[in-house]
């Protein structure tokens, strides 16, 4: 009996609707001329998905299709190919069946990389169906921190489940969680990662351990930040501090119990970099010359506003840096101190001893202190005490938490400060957010988006740069991400006697922010847009980190 004839991927696609016959056509003759893969054709000319493609696949193949963004990699399934012909054959070994190592593909009839697979795995190979960028963000993700953290992995499980690790100095320097701890924070440093998150869930997936480890990691990280690692129950904040490769870096550590166990998140803050200029941080020359104007004043409040991890401190302690002089008194008080400047008295916050930001500026004002840093206004005691000592003569920057600069005014407000004190305390508010660096090596060039060329041209009143929007592709220097750094977006809003009188007539942030943009202050989706137009991040990445109700495109 003849076997029936397996169905071709182009007709299944047209079958179910995903593209038309016409496209197809159109498709397979562009095929004939250069040899592409079907799928990869019709992705490119936007007819169809990469997930339609793969869908389509697995129907041809009758094999399974794998989520691999929640799929579990098994190091010991990885520790069997090697990482080079991983990425060369574009196969993500996944896991061991029995005697079968069961690997994911964009294109499972590719027969010469599942033999290569097998012979260097000396053992038969299941092939299962993929998205092809999941396949190649897997491959980046279970062999980025390299063959030695999947021998350690293999070892940590194998000695799951792991109790708390001894206290430090008792020998466990070659135990496989330290090495496994070692190891995470390591890479994080290579990455240049400012966060790791060790939680039930996924930001960016660098490595998946598995679930009856978290107990044993949890607690060597609260062993290295002397937290208490009985207590489960209530979130802790530690910290602890690194020599790693002739760099010195503190980590700031917190806790948090949750359903899934605790969560970890580390910041780390890389002490033997110095600090960013203002055009370093992503200040462009108009938003600068504001920023540059507002800090040359002798009094007056300056807030710099955004969300938890926006860089506003970063900011702070980098305009502290360009003030700092031999003739300035400049006391901080922070919590905590991230950053030690020489010449600056720095405060740490002590709620259990009763060093609080209030009590903590009462004291600074006595000090005859020219500028006054504090970290952030969390009460309205503190706001008062800042205003009242902007308003005797000191130049005090801080940071407050609101979604753009207009914001900052009338959230003074709603903390119970009367109107006539911020229009006569602050002389200017700077929000920022932080965008994604398109990684150097593999962005790509884009289409120009006219619309929001055609939006940059009504709002922005310098000349318009050259176009050169580029968009993220992915490669092993980003982790398959396409975006590699940092850099901040801005806008600066300088108070000016318009803006004074709006603030006494209780004005909206609204009507705030149309006023500031009359005088002068640039959206901070704008800042964005064209550091998008200039190639070095993308409109996605701008549009994700700014609020929809500024202009719209």
């Amino acid at each position: 009996m003849a076997k029936a004839q397996r169905k071709r991927i182009g007709d299944i696609l047209v079958e179910t609707g995903v593209i038309s016959a016409q496209q197809l056509t159109e498709a397979l003759a562009r095929q004939r001329r250069t040899r592409e893969r079907l799928g990869r054709i019709l992705v490119e000319q936007k007819v169809a998905t990469e997930k339609q493609i793969a869908q389509a696949l697995a129907a041809q193949l009758d094999l399974p299709l794998v989520n691999l963004a929640s799929a579990r990699i098994d190091p010991k399934a990885v520790k069997l190919v090697p990482e080079a012909l991983a990425r060369k054959r574009r196969v993500l070994p996944l896991v061991l069946e029995g005697e079968h190592l069961v690997i994911a593909m964009a294109d499972p009839l590719d027969v010469y990389a599942v033999d290569d697979v097998g012979i260097a795995a000396h053992r038969p190979v299941k092939a299962v169906v993929a998205v092809e960028s999941e396949v190649e963000a897997g491959i980046a993700r279970a062999y980025g921190m390299g063959a030695a953290a999947q021998a350690v992995l293999v070892d940590v499980e194998e000695e799951a489940p792991v109790q708390a690790p001894p206290e430090e100095g008792e020998g466990v320097d070659d135990a496989p969680v330290v090495r496994l701890v070692n190891l995470i924070l390591t890479q994080a440093l290579k990455d240049r990662a400012s966060d790791i998150h060790v939680e039930h869930g996924a930001m960016q997936t660098v490595m998946t351990l598995p679930k009856n480890v978290q107990p044993a990691l949890t607690s060597r990280v609260k062993v290295l930040a002397r937290l208490n690692i009985a207590e489960r129950r209530l979130p802790q904040d530690g910290a602890f501090e690194l020599a790693l490769d002739d760099r010195r870096i503190d980590f700031r550590v917190s806790t948090l119990p949750t359903l899934h166990g605790e969560r970890l998140a580390l910041r780390l803050l890389d002490k033997t970099h110095g600090l960013l200029s203002l055009e370093q941080l992503g200040l462009e020359a108009r938003a600068r010359r504001r920023y540059e104007s507002l800090i040359k004043q002798p009094y007056g409040i300056i807030l710099v506003t955004g969300p938890t991890g926006s860089g506003k401190t970063t900011t702070l302690v980098s305009t502290l840096a360009l003030l700092n002089s031999a003739d300035k008194n400049i006391i901080t008080i922070e919590d905590p101190v991230e950053y030690q400047l020489p010449g600056v008295s720095h405060i740490q916050v002590n709620t259990r001893s009763g060093l609080t930001f209030a009590a903590g500026l009462r004291s600074i004002v006595r000090q005859n202190p020219d500028i006054v840093m504090v970290g952030e206004i969390r009460d309205v005691e503190s706001a008062e005490i800042s205003i009242h000592a902007s308003l005797t003569g000191h130049l005090v920057l801080t940071t407050l938490h609101t979604n753009d600069a207009p914001s900052a005014l009338t959230r003074l407000g709603d903390m119970g400060i009367e109107p006539y004190l911020t229009a006569s305390a602050v002389i200017g508010v700077a929000s920022q957010r932080l965008v994604r660096l398109l990684c150097p090596n593999c962005k790509q060039v884009a289409p120009i988006p006219k619309d929001i060329v055609t939006w940059l041209q009504s709002v922005v009143k310098d000349p318009l740069p050259p176009a050169e929007f580029r968009r993220a592709v992915g490669c092993a220097q980003c982790r398959a991400t396409g975006y590699q750094g940092r850099s901040g977006i801005f806008e600066v809003l300088v108070m000016t006697e318009p803006l004074r009188k709006r603030v006494l007539a209780h004005a909206s942030a609204a009507d705030l922010g149309e006023v500031a943009r009359g005088e002068g202050m640039g959206a901070m989706r704008a800042d964005g847009m064209l550091k998008a137009m200039q190639g070095v991040t993308t409109v996605e990445e701008v549009l994700r980190v700014t609020r929809v109700e500024e202009p719209s495109l």
